[in-house]
């Protein structure tokens, strides 16, 4: 019989869905280690990985004749993985696309309400029994509507908030991205990304994690934003120089910041926690049952097809 490792707890429904393979689920909550990760190439037909179980090149060299011959990620985002490497030792790699749209969009836009009305902050004042009630000039935040999005990555994700922004908060648009997208709302494409951070009110950073986007959101991109203006990442952590963000939260250079995700997740440096002009948030993207589900489905779709013989149909 087929044997399958799922690398983290999934819903009852997705389980389910795997029924009649050798199923093996691990009950940690955390990623692989050195010596699951070895394992699970060895041990297992096909492996239903996720963020953090980082099957990189020297994995692979260590296993020369690897049992398992599909990694079906659990995440549209794959850079754990190195798919040229899995290639290379004859291992499929697919991932969840579309799935995650929607609800990472839907977090990019309570990050920027939450970093421009200063929600977090507001919250923690409540209860802390310090609120002294209500008065004009109290934490006094940046009002969105009718106010300049910059997008950093105008695929799926970046588009799906440039709507919302659009449509629901008649928000302009601006956006930086390899090349020119047609869009169904009106876009203006930046050629540099410190002329779009310069021009905006809002940067959110919305592109995939790879060794291309390490650090593109860096000191000099900060350095342009204007002084009220706002940084949210939804992307991965490592797209935005954490320790130049930090040193323009403590020097009030900007305006805030909203993260769901973290340079080195899941550590977060104690001078950003200490920060009350920064909106934190533990990687809450995806964070929906449904969505989860549709996640699990799609990968436990890529499985069936692959061990039927056809072709994935989320193939990386």
């Amino acid at each position: 019989m087929t044997k399958i490792l799922i690398t983290r707890p999934l819903p009852d429904d997705v389980i389910a869905a795997l029924g009649g393979l050798d199923l093996t689920v691990r009950a940690k909550t955390g990623p692989l280690d050195a010596d699951e990760l070895r394992a699970a190439l060895r041990d297992f037909d096909g492996v239903l990985p996720t963020l953090g179980d980082a099957f990189l090149a020297e994995v692979f060299a260590d296993v020369p004749d690897p049992r398992c011959r599909i990694l079906a990620n659990f995440g549209v985002g794959y850079n754990h993985i190195d798919a040229a490497a899995a290639g290379a030792a004859g291992i499929t790699v697919t991932n969840t696309p579309g799935a995650v749209t929607d609800a990472t969009a839907d977090i990019g836009m309570t990050l920027m309400l939450m970093s421009a009305r200063r929600a977090a902050e507001g919250e923690r004042l409540v209860r802390s029994g310090a609120w002294e009630g209500w008065h004009p000039t109290q934490m006094l935040g940046l009002h969105l509507t009718g106010k300049t999005v910059g997008i950093v990555g105008m695929g799926r994700i970046g588009q799906a908030i440039a709507r919302r922004c659009h449509y629901g908060f008649g928000m302009a648009v601006k956006y930086w991205n390899r090349s020119e997208k047609t869009l169904a709302f009106p876009a203006e494409r930046m050629e540099r990304l410190t002329e779009l951070a310069a021009s905006v009110d809002v940067l959110v950073a919305a592109v995939p994690g790879s060794p291309e986007t390490h650090h593109l959101i860096d000191a000099e991109v900060i350095a342009a934003m204007q002084g009220h203006a706002h940084l949210v990442n939804i992307s991965r952590g490592d797209v935005l120089e954490e320790a130049a963000l930090i040193a323009a939260l403590q020097e009030g250079r900007i305006g805030g910041a909203g993260l769901d995700v973290y340079e080195f997740e899941p550590k977060v440096p104690e001078a950003l926690r200490a920060l009350d002009n920064v909106t934190l948030l533990p990687h809450l993207g995806t964070s929906a049952l449904e969505i989860r589900i549709e996640m699990g489905l799609m990968a436990v779709e890529n499985l069936r097809a692959f061990f039927d013989g056809k072709t994935p149909p989320n193939k990386v």
